[in-house]
């Protein structure tokens, strides 16, 4: 019976070795084909890359639009491997959850049988003990087994905290995955909304030009002509806001308390008095904030935590003159950030955010000349969302305007 009950200590376990193997196998399996599709995406982001150099035409819009679409499609492919990958790393941990309690199961009721088991041998007396033994060695067989059982359970015990600890960690990764899980759903989600919006906007230019050289340029020169009037309009606003701004309560420039809003940083117009600016660019008011490359698509984050306080599409009143798909953060610090030409927006007003926390998907929506980020730093108090009716585009937009005095460089802060 001693030697039953010690067997029972080392429990058995719910899955075989090869299921768990296949799994992982499975799981590396996936890995390797996120890999392939990362390399690639890589590929048309170069392609892409390369179209940005063309010389504008209708031919090498539409081959760039087709680019994008190969891109776009990649990405939900990816995304659904990810979603592969995440739910086979699910079933792992919850193999290893199912293993772990199996064991503090198997081990509890062994410790439980062991100690009944010792309880008894105890409280019998050594004269009751000699008499139930025929032989005075099997006594002592007995009494070491007892010596060996107490090492034993000991031991045991030592070992279900250990298995108990592994559970509690490995219930705390399965949560994470499945909130990563949740996450990669609604990106999947989105990305198809975004490849859905490129087919349409494909579709608009096709429609529009007649598929014809000349129509196409003379939609791009009316395009150049409506957002040079828009500018000049807003300027002329702008120019005569007069809002307090107290120095003082901006943060301490070069300290970088904000985070990049990409996680990979290329920078394609500086903030102010640029080449570009000093061309003609801007209305000869220079660039009120920063590009950033950013092909169609890629995940846009808050560079601080704080509050929406705007979104909004200045194309659905003047097409392709501004900022498009737009949004407006407020930190408790002095400063408000604006993310520009958005694909998709993944915020609303009056929403809190956290730093990092994905707010949308760059586009090239308003004005842009390619797939990029505009980021604006604005001093808080110098900035308002307002509506107003613009004699330019016939019609009432929503925005962000400000004192000239409240833009900042973004770089003095990043």
């Amino acid at each position: 019976m001693l030697l039953g009950a010690f067997f029972l200590l080392h429990g058995g376990v719910l899955l075989s070795a090869d299921t768990l193997s296949e799994l992982r196998e499975k799981i590396e399996e996936r890995s390797r084909a996120i890999a392939e599709l990362e390399k690639e995406i890589t590929g048309y982001q170069d392609e892409l890359s390369k179209t940005a150099k063309e010389a504008q035409s209708l031919q090498s819009a539409i081959r760039k639009i087709n680019l994008e679409q190969k891109k776009l499609v990649a990405d939900i492919t990816l995304t659904q491997s990810r979603i592969s990958a995440a739910t086979l790393a699910i079933d792992e941990l919850v193999a290893g959850i199912s293993t772990n309690e199996d064991k503090i199961t198997r081990s509890m009721g062994a410790i439980a049988h062991t100690l009944r088991t010792v309880n008894r041998l105890e409280s019998a007396t050594l004269f009751e003990a000699m008499l139930s033994n025929a032989r005075l060695s099997i006594l002592w067989d007995d009494i070491n087994a007892l010596k060996r059982f107490d090492s034993e359970v000991r031991r045991a015990l030592t070992e279900v905290r250990e298995v108990k600890t592994d559970l509690e960690t490995q219930k705390a990764k399965t949560e994470k995955k499945r909130g990563e899980l949740a996450a990669l759903k609604n990106e999947l989600s989105d990305r198809r909304k975004i490849l859905a919006g490129s087919k349409r906007e494909k579709d608009r230019l096709l429609g529009a030009t007649k598929s014809t050289e000349a129509n196409y340029r003379k939609i791009i020169a009316e395009r150049f002509a409506l957002r040079n009037s828009f500018e000049q309009e807003l300027l002329q606003f702008e120019s005569q806001l007069r809002f307090e701004i107290d120095p003082s309560a901006l943060p301490k420039t070069g300290t970088g308390i904000l985070a990049w809003p990409l996680s990979a940083v290329a920078i394609t117009q500086y903030f102010g008095n640029t080449e570009f600016a000093r061309a003609g660019g801007y209305k000869g008011r220079g660039h009120n904030g920063i590009d950033l490359r950013a092909p169609i698509g890629t995940r846009v984050r808050a560079v601080l935590g704080g509050t929406v306080v705007g979104v909004g599409d200045t194309d659905t009143v003047c097409p392709g003159a501004s900022y498009g798909k737009w949004v407006l953060i407020e930190h408790g610090n002095g400063l408000s950030t604006l993310y520009a030409h958005l694909s998709l927006l993944r915020v609303s007003h009056g929403q809190a955010v956290n730093t990092g926390e994905s707010i949308g998907y760059s586009g090239e929506t308003g004005y842009a000349t390619g797939p990029h980020l505009h980021l604006t730093v604005y001093a808080t108090q110098g900035v308002r969302v307002m509506q107003r009716k613009s004699a330019v585009c016939r019609g009432a937009y929503t925005m962000p305007v400000a004192d000239l005095k409240a833009y900042l460089n973004p770089l003095s802060y990043l």
